[in-house]
């Protein structure tokens, strides 16, 4: 007959790998899955798994007095019968047991609360110069025409550009009618504290007259990463540029070229709670 505790344990792995396996999903970046299955990770794994084993074959102080309570109760009788047939006692067989593998693979697999700083520094995979389109990405507005009355920096959005430009050398651009445009856009940058910090400043901040001049920009400042909401930029740029993250309220989530990055706004792809457009 097989021993009762190697199933459990055997139940207890199997959980563990599957809540491994839909782990990465829940995560705000992509994990790797090379490095997941390396002896490092594997080894400490095994520790993790081995050490809940132990918690699980131990109940708590107040489940054992009840056993022990119900034990009593049951007589003397009860108890051969349980030795005497050989079959495994009450708390292997019922759902407590199970309950409490769960609630170990739960508490093994509980978000973590990682911060802004990290979040961005993953995301970027150690790209060191990023470049941006401001319009329907850092600010409001969606056209060069709306530029021509106002430009508000979307207020989500701040902290994430903040930590971009500890790590990064950050250049906006966008394509705008007028010099009053340009104006405005610089005056709403420095309203939101973007120039305070001195990451980002206004000779960073370039402005051209067409679609193909953001696209000439790009190419030459050669980014790790550039961030549009043009797809047809996205598409140019996809076979020189290292990454691109393409902004879109439609954006599915995969991408059919492989360093091409979706997503709704740059603060989801960041993993900024609450983030979501609707």
């Amino acid at each position: 007959m097989a021993d009762p505790a190697n199933e459990e344990f055997s139940d207890l792995i199997q959980r563990f790998f599957e809540s491994l396996a839909g782990f990465s999903d829940r995560l705000p970046f992509d994990l790797d899955r090379q490095r997941l299955r390396s002896i490092t990770t594997f080894a400490a794994l095994s520790v993790a798994i081995v050490f809940a084993w132990k918690l699980l074959r131990s109940p708590p102080e107040h489940q054992r007095r009840q056993y022990r309570r119900r034990n009593s109760a049951s007589g003397p009788s009860n108890a051969r019968l349980r030795s005497d047939t050989g079959f495994p006692s009450s708390e292997a067989c019922s759902p407590l047991g199970d309950l409490r593998v769960q609630d170990a693979v739960d508490d093994f697999f509980r978000p973590v609360n990682l911060t802004l700083e990290q979040l961005v520094r993953h995301q970027l995979n150690e790209g060191r110069k990023v470049t941006c389109q401001l319009l329907g990405v850092i600010l409001e507005e969606s056209s060069p025409e709306d530029l021509q009355k106002h430009a508000t920096v979307r207020s989500s959005v701040r902290e994430v550009l903040l930590e971009i430009t500890k790590i990064c050398d950050l250049y906006l651009m966008e394509r705008v009618l007028d010099d009053d445009s340009e104006e405005r856009v610089l005056s709403a940058l420095n309203d939101a504290g973007l120039f305070t910090t001195g990451g980002l400043t206004r000779e960073k901040v370039l402005f051209c007259s067409t679609e193909n001049g953001r696209t000439s920009f790009v190419r030459q400042l050669e980014p790790d990463w550039h961030i549009d909401s043009n797809s047809e930029i996205i598409h140019q740029l996809s076979r020189f540029i290292k990454y691109l993250l393409h902004i879109s309220p439609k954006a599915s989530e995969q991408s059919g070229t492989p360093n091409v990055y979706l997503s709704t706004s740059l603060e989801q792809f960041f993993g900024v709670p609450g983030s979501e457009r609707s």
